[in-house]
């Protein structure tokens, strides 16, 4: 009602809370100006992070069901189309919605509905930073989303082991995020090292779609001259002794960002220039090509 105190609880009963969300998001695919309609309507928003701060009492210990995590996923698929939309991107943006997800990638357990929850808001950051802007990759540091997405590297599912690496790789490759993570030794190693080690579990489990966007956050790293000589020393042998070379076969694309990556660091280990430089044909061989 209009005397209603901000941010109270509607009135209506919860299953009928739960119908409107999904009922939209099954329709969000056929109706490209969604995302509009849902940040103009009033109140539309605030209902959706409503649903989603419901559930931050149930993170910690973690008990959050499968019931809870269908809700807020269904609402976090909303906030994605509004992320996705270039009319409704910024504004998303300068109200600082993705905070309201931060919680969530912050979580340690590995049940699904809380896997559920990290991979459906790790597609809402993914949605943000398709689209190569600045304003979107600085605030998205500034609000130290590197951490969180590092995290999810080292203990999520493949699949959000992969968007979180597409994160930090669309990160990566804006001038301001290579900076960034360069800019220290500690943040360079913390990507490194979490990189390093996923790089040895593919050895076990391959994939071929997580090790591509691992092996394009290495070239983009080796751009950096420091970097380059520091992966001269710590690049996992791994990517230089033909380990992925039947992983890559059909792979033409990052076959070549591998042979780059070799070649930049082999010169850039030796004070030599880093990118720029066609690939040496003496590295071939250790692309099996």
């Amino acid at each position: 009602g209009v005397g209603g105190a901000a941010g109270a609880r509607p009135l209506r009963p919860r299953a009928a809370r739960e119908r409107p969300p999904r009922a939209i998001q099954e329709k969000r695919e056929i109706f490209q100006d969604l995302a509009p309609l849902l940040w103009h309507s009033f109140g539309t928003i605030a209902a959706l992070l409503q649903e989603i701060v419901s559930i931050y009492p149930a993170l910690s210990p973690p008990v959050l069901s499968a019931g809870a995590s269908n809700r807020v996923c269904n609402a976090l698929a909303l906030l994605q189309c509004v992320a996705s939309h270039p009319d409704t991107r910024i504004p998303f943006l300068h109200a600082h919605v993705p905070l309201f997800l931060y919680p969530f990638l912050n979580t340690f357990s590995k049940t699904r509905p809380f896997e559920y929850l990290r991979l459906t808001s790790l597609g809402v950051i993914g949605a943000l930073v398709k689209v190569d802007d600045t304003e979107v990759i600085g605030f998205l540091l500034q609000t130290e989303i590197i951490p969180l997405c590092l995290r999810t590297m080292e203990m999520g599912s493949e699949l959000s082991k992969t968007v979180a690496t597409f994160i930090v790789q669309k990160i990566l490759l804006d001038d301001i995020g290579l900076r960034y993570v360069c800019a220290t030794p500690e943040r360079f190693y913390a990507v490194g090292s979490v990189l390093g080690n996923m790089v040895i579990s593919l050895a076990d489990q391959p994939s071929t779609r997580l090790l591509k966007h691992i092996i394009r956050c290495y070239l983009r790293l080796s751009d950096n001259p420091r970097a380059c000589v520091a992966l001269h020393n710590c690049l996992p042998d791994m990517l230089k002794d033909g380990t992925f070379n039947i992983s890559l076969r059909d792979d033409p694309a990052t076959r070549r960002w591998l042979q780059q990556l070799l070649h930049n660091v082999t010169v850039g280990g030796m004070g030599g220039p880093g990118m720029g430089v066609p690939p040496q044909p003496g590295l071939d061989h250790m692309m099996g090509i």
